[in-house]
């Protein structure tokens, strides 16, 4: 992403350096030490934007650890909760797996609905507009750009469920609403009771909190303000880099010519020194600019790239372990996505 820069650096540099040494503009140049004092200053507001872009990157792999946890457990008490001990027209062991695995396809259905919400794609993130991102990602498939919602829910929802949640705005939420009121079906008809069916709902109402969570991440940006200033301050740090690195290496070259005990070294390469200011530049805003490109990649964990939080294949693991939990057939259980994230090249 960063090789058509390393492009412009080479020309941003080269183009003051003929103008002073070639031309023979001598008076071309800058004090170093104005541009030394914004390149501090931009070390610390990357610095705060890096760290701040990591905070959501790594919250967002939180959150999805807790949804993790949270389908482990409402597949646990799937399978241990609902039982005949309250029912007055007890339930056979296949009618009993047939209600856990509704309930646990629901769940899976609304992790698909969730990780398809976060990959729309929003007109702040990285990969929209760049091309260099579109080259990016050409490389790669994301499966929620590949296939369409309505295709993940098949098997997963029945037809007049499918259709209620897709007519949904919100999708994901639709989903959860189901749950809780099979869960209410079921206190109803006995097969479980009040503090099993508060214990349900506090399941709900955790999925919702997580849910909320990395919606947050996803609907709101990393502060456009600070984003903004500071490529502004970047590009004007890396247009300046090279009038001020030009003097101090001419003046360097100077010196080695007049030092005597250097007579051995190349004449050559002394008087021609002030040419070390292109590959130094070229350095050191290659290394500025990866690092503001690192902070925005990081910014904005669901877009689908190999930096973000692989929630394609996190919701494939949870799908493998909540089906194993309640006994389903390991044929018809999907097997895990690769290794390499959400990504198949």
């Amino acid at each position: 992403m960063t090789r058509k820069y390393i492009y412009f650096f080479f020309l941003m540099s080269i183009v003051p350096v003929i103008l002073y040494d070639v031309v023979g503009l001598k008076w071309l140049y800058l004090p170093w030490l104005p541009i030394g004092l914004i390149g501090t200053s931009l070390a610390f507001i990357t610095g705060f934007k890096n760290n701040a872009s990591y905070e959501r990157l790594w919250e967002a792999r939180k959150i999805y650890g807790g949804i993790v946890n949270t389908s482990r457990l409402l597949a646990t008490m799937a399978n241990d909760f609902i039982t005949n001990e309250f029912v007055r027209v007890e339930r056979t062991d296949e009618e009993f797996f047939n209600i856990k695995k509704v309930i646990i396809m629901r769940h899976i259905a609304w992790m698909t609905s969730l990780r398809y919400a976060l990959r729309i794609k929003k007109p702040w993130e990285t990969l929209v507009g760049s091309k260099s991102s579109k080259e990016h990602m050409k490389m790669i498939e994301v499966r929620e750009h590949d296939l369409t919602l309505q295709e993940e829910l098949h098997g997963y929802l029945n037809e007049d469920e499918k259709e209620f949640v897709l007519s949904m705005t919100n999708k994901q939420a639709a989903c959860l609403n189901m749950q809780s009121k099979q869960f209410k079906e079921l206190k109803l008809e006995g097969l479980i009771d009040d503090f099993r069916h508060m214990e349900f709902n506090n399941i709900i109402g955790e999925l919702f909190t997580l849910q909320g969570k990395v919606e947050r991440i996803k609907n709101f940006p990393y502060p456009r303000q600070f984003a903004t200033l500071n490529l502004f301050f970047l590009w004007i740090f890396m247009i300046l880099l090279p009038f001020g690195l030009m003097h101090e290496f001419h003046e360097i070259g100077l010196n080695l010519a007049n030092d005597e005990n250097r007579y051995f070294m190349n004449r050559l390469i002394v008087e021609n020194f002030v040419w070390m200011t292109v590959p130094i530049s070229v350095v050191i805003s290659w290394v500025f600019m990866l690092m503001e490109k690192v902070g925005d990649v990081s910014e904005n964990p669901f877009e689908g790239t190999r930096n973000d939080v692989p929630i394609t294949t996190i919701s494939r693991g949870i799908e493998i372990d909540v089906r194993e939990i309640i006994g389903d057939d390991k044929n018809v259980i999907p097997k895990p996505h690769p290794n390499y994230g959400d990504t198949k090249m």
